[in-house]
């Protein structure tokens, strides 16, 4: 492009996209130059170098204008254009996190289809994100696992961790996250409905998990994963799910006792018989001031796990308060 101007600059792929898209939609040529390699393994858009969005001489008056027009959108007069540094505010909002490089937060929303689309080879997608992103996410929820279920066995724990991060899991989180409408598609899968896709969502998740812990540490991180992903025990054991997976009848009950806001069960063992060789215990568990099981075992645990199962089963066939 002979006797060209730069109008625009910037360190974000998508915003380069956007602003040359919008300036040939008003038939201004523009092309995007950048003077370094992309980077294979994500890192901050502020490390990549800076992006140039160029034109022609004769129409970098009306370019600039156009553009001026895009980052002030309540400009009665100018193309009403959502500036892609504010595209992204409510989804900080719904993951309680705001990014001092939203280049990350872009890069971890543009599925490959996107990457495909763009003739300038300028937009990454966030595969290597997901790929970062699963490694912390399973670090975190392991780690938990540990504090939180020391007494459960490696076959149980790998069980739980399998489900709290299956795609199903995370397309649950990117549902309620509203990961859909910020999704960056190509528009093949626009057409196709990629916005509801469980693996889409799934992977949106991933790669969000890992921009924020490379733009905010691993404390950030765990704290998003534990509210969001790890909080989900609670409707697992509702719904029988982690039950199932861990044999923890006790543990079940006291997450869906959390779910329902009615405080901690409490085990009180109101009888034993036997000799001491082959003692039974019988314990009843108390929720809320009233008796919901009873059973007994060979051991106060087994006794316990028992009436768990039976409390589980009382209040599963109840409608939550």
């Amino acid at each position: 492009m002979a006797d060209t101007v730069v109008i625009f600059r910037t360190h974000s792929d998508v915003e380069a996209s956007l602003v040359r898209g919008l300036l040939e939609s008003y038939d201004i040529p523009a092309m995007i130059t950048s003077g370094l390699t992309r980077a294979v393994f994500p890192v901050p858009a502020s490390e990549l170098g800076e992006l140039r969005i160029v034109v022609p001489v004769d129409h970098a008056d009306e370019a600039r204008r156009l553009i001026e027009a895009y980052q002030r959108p309540t400009d009665p007069e100018g193309p009403r254009v959502v500036p892609i540094r504010n595209q992204f505010q409510p989804l900080e909002e719904h993951i309680r996190y705001r990014f001092s490089d939203r280049g990350l937060l872009e890069h971890a929303l543009t599925h490959r289809s996107r990457a495909h689309e763009d003739v300038t080879g300028g937009v990454a997608d966030n595969e290597s994100l997901e790929f970062l992103g699963d490694a912390v996410l399973g670090f975190i929820i392991a780690e938990a696992l540990f504090r939180e279920y020391p007494e459960l066995d490696e076959g149980q724990k790998s069980k739980i961790k399998a489900s709290l991060v299956s795609a199903t899991t995370l397309a649950m989180v990117g549902e309620r996250l509203d990961l859909g409408p910020f999704l960056l598609l190509g528009r093949g899968e626009e057409k196709t409905g990629g916005r509801k896709k469980t693996a889409l969502l799934a992977d949106a998740c991933e790669a969000i998990i890992a921009a924020v812990y490379l733009d905010g540490g691993m404390d950030a991180a765990r704290d998003l994963v534990l509210r969001e992903v790890w909080s989900l025990r609670a409707e697992l054991s509702q719904t029988g799910t982690l039950t199932a997976l861990t044999g923890d009848f006790k543990s079940a009950l006291q997450e869906l006792l959390q779910a329902r806001e009615r405080g901690l069960p409490d085990y009180r063992i109101v009888g034993e018989s036997g000799p001491d060789h082959r003692k039974v215990f019988d314990v009843e568990v108390w929720v809320a001031g009233i008796v919901v099981a009873r059973a007994d075992g060979r051991s106060k645990k087994e006794a316990e796990q028992r009436a768990a199962q039976l409390a589980l089963d009382h209040l599963n066939n109840q409608p939550s308060s």
